[in-house]
């Protein structure tokens, strides 16, 4: 295995996000030695990762040197914003070569909210173009690569700020979710990931124009503890209207629950043995644990798959057929990669199709959702397969099967983008390759504090595997 990472005897440690904060507050660390050494992680390991967009060293240096921080849970920690998110002086590449160098000139409200955490930014992310495919490779560039193997995936549309907090690089990282996009690298590189419920954080301005908002913002983190602060800091920021308020979740919850076990795919293709172990011994777990596991079929059918891949396709198109409208007059479509040309073409094929798409997963929301009518929990793994090798998903490679692979590998994160609902991977196995295996759990709408005390629960009995051991 070519393992990468830059744990070390530095301020940064084996901490977390919160643990960082914890040393900078009390004296232990400075603000500077913390950026310094995560700034030398970070040239440790990019060589071999390529997980930067975008270098804001510089500017982080001077903030660390203001020291002038929001009292958040991770003061003065460094992080990155994932680079198709507005950050003020930065330009957001969004992972392909069409779109202009130009600095961002403002915030987008996310944004905000994530500052608020007390981060400080040492720069942007990659992030495969424009988040349209489940792994951080190009046409154009070398591809971002799994720290646990560098001969591997480390998944998308988040890889670069995975493969950053799984080397040990940073502590926490942002990440985006419209179909999987935290979870799935999250699953990749042995992380936690929550892709909060739609309204508990502030609106992407894409998600905000498109008819089904399927995007949500959050953190992929080594540790529960800190995208449990996440949550608390961001809700103290921009209190949900319409969602039950979650608060900050410390430890398990006292009540045994009722989980369905999800077992199969709604695309029909056969989960791999080793993830298929994962989830046998996730659930053996559960069960020692006193949880009531119940195999459940999938909440919804391939006509959920067709609509939600046809709305994917129309997220390719508007790029492609709208990109200077929605980005400006410096957008170039002729640099537009193959696969979100040929995702987009997939769209024009089946246009007509649109209303009877969003009218279908609106219907399926209420579907998906009478599963909670039975269940606390639906527990399924995080994806199909294990991660795959760099190029088997290469988006330079022949569309229609690169889409099939595609469709089938990431089966059961989308319905928890089209539905709101929230859901968490997390790292309770490896693959019989020694690759981290997420199992993922989902929950109703707003039940965000019964994901992060299992969580808890789980992490304390089984604590996650460490790149470093």
């Amino acid at each position: 295995m070519k393992n990468v990472h830059a744990f070390g005897d530095d301020a940064l440690g084996d901490l977390d996000g919160v643990g960082v904060a914890a040393a900078i507050r009390s004296g232990e660390i400075s603000a500077a030695e913390a950026l310094d050494a995560a700034i030398a992680r970070i040239d440790a390991v990019n060589p071999q990762l390529n997980a930067i967009a975008v270098d804001d060293r510089d500017r982080a240096r001077k903030r660390a040197a203001d020291d002038d921080f929001p009292a958040g849970s991770f003061a003065r920690v460094p992080s990155i914003i994932k680079n198709n998110t507005l950050f003020e002086g930065l330009p957001v590449g969004n992972g392909s070569a069409a779109m202009p160098d130009l600095p961002a000139k403002g915030n987008e409200p996310f944004t905000e909210q994530f500052l608020s955490t007390g981060v400080n930014i040492v720069g942007a992310s990659t992030l495969p173009a424009f988040g349209l495919t489940a792994t951080t490779e190009f046409v154009d560039r070398d591809p971002t690569r799994n720290p646990w193997d560098t001969d591997y995936s480390s998944g998308a549309s988040s890889g670069g700020s995975a493969a950053l907090v799984a080397a040990g690089a940073l502590p926490v990282a942002h990440g985006n979710d419209g179909g999987g996009s935290i979870r799935i690298p999250a699953a990749a590189c042995g992380l936690v990931g929550l892709k909060p419920s739609r309204g508990r954080v502030a609106p992407s301005p894409t998600g905000q124009i498109l008819p089904v908002d399927i995007i949500s913002n959050g953190i992929l983190s080594r540790t529960v503890r800190d995208t449990a602060h996440f949550i608390d800091d961001a809700e103290k920021f921009r209190p949900p209207s319409e969602l039950p308020t979650v608060g900050l979740v410390e430890g398990p919850g006292t009540r045994r629950l009722r989980i369905g076990l999800i077992n199969d795919t709604v695309t029909g293709t056969p989960i791999d043995a080793d993830t298929m172990a994962a989830l046998s011994s996730a659930v053996d777990l559960l069960t020692s644990l006193g949880h009531d596991v119940e195999v459940t079929p999938v909440p919804l059918d391939e006509t959920f798959v067709r609509q939600f891949t046809d709305y994917w396709s129309m997220l390719a198109c508007s790029m492609h057929r709208l990109g200077k409208l929605l980005v400006g007059k410096d957008f170039d479509a002729a640099a537009l990669d193959p696969f979100t040309v040929d995702l987009s073409q997939r769209y024009l094929r089946a246009f007509w199709r649109t209303p009877s798409t969003i009218v279908g997963l609106k219907r399926a929301t209420a579907r998906f959702r009478t599963a909670f009518d039975r269940f606390d929990l639906l527990v399924s793994p995080t994806l199909s397969h294990t991660t795959p090798r760099i190029g088997y998903l290469d988006p330079g490679g022949d569309f229609d099967e690169i889409f099939e692979r595609l469709v089938h590998y990431v089966a059961f994160t989308p319905a928890n983008n089209t539905t709101g609902t929230p859901a968490i991977s997390l790292p309770m196995s490896r693959s019989s390759d020694g690759l981290p295996v997420g199992v993922h759990f989902c929950a109703d709408l707003g039940r965000e504090r019964l994901l992060l005390e299992m969580a808890f629960e789980i992490e304390a009995a089984r604590p996650f595997a460490r790149i470093q051991d």
